[in-house]
């Protein structure tokens, strides 16, 4: 079920998901993508994952604690970087340090694959987010995402 397993303390294991297992991740990511239902979320990330799309999970035991979603990129202004579409510690086990686990292994990888840097985006009403990836990881906000449907 799992690509890879890594026991990073004790007790807490970070699993890279396939495509199997995403029914036991699914409550802990809908907490963050809530307009999808799990259908449309299992459709989306096989679409993604055509992108290299990569879902890493912080387990403690059998529970899922937290999630990232994210894939490895490179652009003009990011140079080579891993894009962190993705990232979310369930409602229950906040305040415990599994995020900080989770993207601490996060940009481990990423050095690990000789990326340059961890890049992401966050709404502005999410503002303990904010400081978690400021305070807590020492992440600079460098600019502003502009969006258009159409």
């Amino acid at each position: 079920m799992y690509l890879s397993e890594v026991e990073v303390s004790n007790g807490l294991v970070i699993r890279e998901l396939g495509d199997e297992g995403l029914e036991q991740v699914y409550p802990v990511i809908h907490q963050l993508r809530t307009h999808l239902n799990f259908e449309e979320y299992v459709a989306v990330v096989k679409e993604m994952r055509k992108r290299g799309y990569q879902i890493f999970c912080l387990f403690a035991g059998e529970e899922v604690v937290s999630y990232a979603g994210f894939v490895q990129a490179v652009n003009m202004y990011y140079g080579n970087h891993l894009w962190v579409y993705d990232l979310v510690t369930d409602e229950g086990s906040r305040g415990k340090g599994y995020g900080h686990v989770l993207l601490s292994y996060l940009e481990e990888y990423g050095k690990r694959k000789g990326l340059e840097r961890v890049a992401l985006s966050s709404r502005f009403h999410m503002k303990p987010a904010h400081r978690f990836y400021e305070e807590g990881h020492d992440y600079d906000k460098v600019s502003y995402v502009f969006l258009k449907d159409l």
